[in-house]
């Protein structure tokens, strides 16, 4: 969430920058509540300091009838005004919680996803036959089930089989030898110039359900469009790995040397896609289940940016090493998500469907996420601040295996294996 000081001190360009996303904020209501608040503030301190003072009247002899009453009648005027500010505090909340992160000022203007700018594009190959989407390719015995599946489960699961299997597996290991080596985070932040620790990314199997006031904290629940809730609990389903790391340190404060923290989680995801009735049927594009490989990073203020910008060169690494063509995107003011001061994307192409498609996201939300979650660090000088956030994909893989298998087709319908997978697949030449 963002600071009510900033509001107080911004509220023009809180105004401006909110409208730039998408959200119309109601500045002026949240500065009257915050002005009511502040304004009770004294007064039920001073009758704290009244029954305070009668206390220590009577502290070694019994107190008057007239005493008695007159601390009750304080116990009552400071509850009765804790309830009022109480209630005021609830309302400003509810008010600040729609209030969305400031898009940082290199992040381009736009109204929709459509202006998103491209900053960086590798052609794909010309094929010398026509390509195939993934799901014509296979068969259902051999490496993707989406008919027995949907006996169990209903539409959108799938039983993944065999070679792909074994590739999801290479891919983690590969994954996790890379994040993992010192050296690689090194070599990386030499390239692109970026002022940062080479602390490695620890692995985590962080849990696969989430209670409310977690999820809510973390700005990412999304109950409508995309998480399945327990039907007799306080808890739901995990939607991404990063959804359970980044909530981690709530209420917690970190010391300074510990940062910066960057896990590699990894988790079986579960999304309700509600708002998709139509799209992507065929294939294993969009599932409600599927598993994610997910950066996510723990920070100083003046790290945050550079933290950014390696993972989005990780996120790199990885799709130019399995040799996909991509494109590199700078999400707008309007696509970027409400927590997101920065965002980037990673759309893969698809020569079955003849388009990108996108695969990887990168999430910078500098302290919004932390100040709800009130995750902070001390620094040097003992004082306290806020963490910055970032989280990122490495892989989302029913999306990275239907690249991969349109990406490695052959003429007469085989899946070649990426050649750095081959070391992690048994020598494998075919799925």
């Amino acid at each position: 969430m963002i600071d009510i000081q900033y509001i107080r001190d911004n509220k023009e360009l809180v105004r401006e920058k909110s409208q730039q996303k998408g959200y119309e904020v109601d500045v002026d209501s949240i500065i009257s509540l915050d002005d009511q608040i502040r304004s009770k503030i004294p007064a039920i301190e001073e009758i704290l300091k009244q029954r305070n003072q009668l206390a220590s009247q009577f502290s070694n002899s019994t107190p008057t009838q007239d005493q008695i009453e007159q601390g009750r009648s304080l116990k009552e005027q400071a509850s009765v005004m804790e309830s009022e500010i109480n209630d005021l505090k609830k309302q400003l909340q509810t008010l600040i919680s729609g209030v969305p992160n400031m898009p940082l000022g290199m992040v381009p203007l736009g109204s929709s996803e459509d202006d998103n700018q491209v900053v960086k594009k590798i052609e794909p190959l010309e094929l010398n036959f026509e390509a195939k989407n993934h799901w014509e390719i296979v068969d259902e015995d051999s490496l993707i089930d989406k008919t027995r599946a949907s006996k169990v489960a209903g539409s959108r699961f799938v039983y993944l089989k065999g070679g792909l299997v074994r590739l999801q597996f290479a891919i983690i290991n590969w994954v996790m030898d890379k994040l993992s080596d010192e050296e690689f985070i090194k070599q990386l932040i030499a390239e692109n110039n970026l002022n940062i620790s080479s602390k490695p990314f620890v692995p985590v199997l962080p849990p696969g359900i989430v209670n409310t006031a977690s999820y809510h904290a973390t700005t990412r629940l999304d109950a409508e469009e995309v998480t399945y809730k327990l039907a007799y609990d306080d808890m739901w389903m995990n939607a991404s790995a990063e959804h359970s790391l980044c909530n981690m340190y709530q209420n917690e404060i970190l010391l300074e040397s510990q940062l910066p923290i960057r896990y590699l989680g990894y988790a079986t995801s579960y999304r309700r896609e509600a708002g998709s009735y139509g799209k992507d049927t065929e294939g294993i594009i969009r599932l409600h289940q599927f598993d994610k490989l997910e950066m996510e990073v723990f920070s100083t203020p003046n790290t945050g940016l550079d933290e950014h910008k390696l993972m989005v060169a990780i996120e790199e690494y990885f799709v130019n090493s399995l040799k996909l063509p991509y494109q590199l995107l700078e999400k707008c003011t309007a696509d970027i998500g409400k927590p997101n001061a920065k965002g980037m994307d990673i759309e893969v192409w698809f020569p079955g469907q003849k388009k990108y498609r996108e695969t990887h996201s990168a999430d910078y939300m500098t302290d919004y996420q932390a100040r709800s979650l009130k995750t902070r660090y001390r620094k040097a000088d003992n004082s306290v601040e806020f963490v910055h956030t970032n989280d990122a994909t490495v892989f989302a893989f029913s999306r990275i295996l239907a690249a991969i298998m349109e990406n490695y087709q052959t003429e007469d319908g085989q899946i070649l294996v990426p050649d750095i997978l081959k070391g992690y697949i048994g020598g494998m030449e075919r799925l």
